[in-house]
């Protein structure tokens, strides 16, 4: 009896789901998770390219590559999606009018590296993931000029 009641409460609301940083807005911000996701994206990309093909007479062997660079290419794309979110999020809901006259090329910046997220995810190409990271360092210290403070850069791998 319980579990028709739960199915038919279950079934009869709709619910919605609702994802957001930030509209309150919070004021929590930090380009270091577009930093953390952009080098999984170099790290993978690297991965990528590193892996060898193996004989094609050995399913075992080739079934493995296949599974490998599946997963390789999934994180990657997945990773590059949440870089670009990241980003987006610094560039839409943290920067304001007052920060494109100390910092005129704000918009390009942001822009470009959008652009780049993308190009990863398309593509297998360590000279834009590369640029990628640099793109993230450039705003690193936008961001943080922003605030008047000085905050290294620095990476994890």
């Amino acid at each position: 009896m319980l579990e028709i009641i739960e199915n038919n409460l279950i079934n009869s609301t709709e619910i919605k789901v609702a994802e957001a940083h930030c509209d309150a807005p919070c004021g929590v911000y930090d380009p270091a998770s577009a930093r953390i996701a952009a080098e999984a994206v170099l790290s993978m990309t690297k991965k990528i390219l590193d892996l060898k093909v193996p004989d094609g007479s050995d399913a075992k062997a080739t079934a493995n590559y296949h599974n490998t660079l599946t997963r390789y290419i999934m994180v990657k794309e997945e990773q590059a999606r949440v870089a670009k979110e990241e980003l987006l999020i610094l560039w839409t809901d943290y920067f304001k009018p007052v920060h494109l006259e100390q910092f005129p090329n704000l918009h390009d910046t942001f822009w470009k590296a959008a652009k780049l997220c993308s190009a990863c995810k398309v593509e297998v190409s360590l000279e834009h993931a590369n640029e990628l990271m640099a793109a993230i360092q450039e705003i690193h210290g936008i961001f943080w000029s922003s605030k008047n403070r000085e905050v290294a850069y620095y990476t994890a791998s």
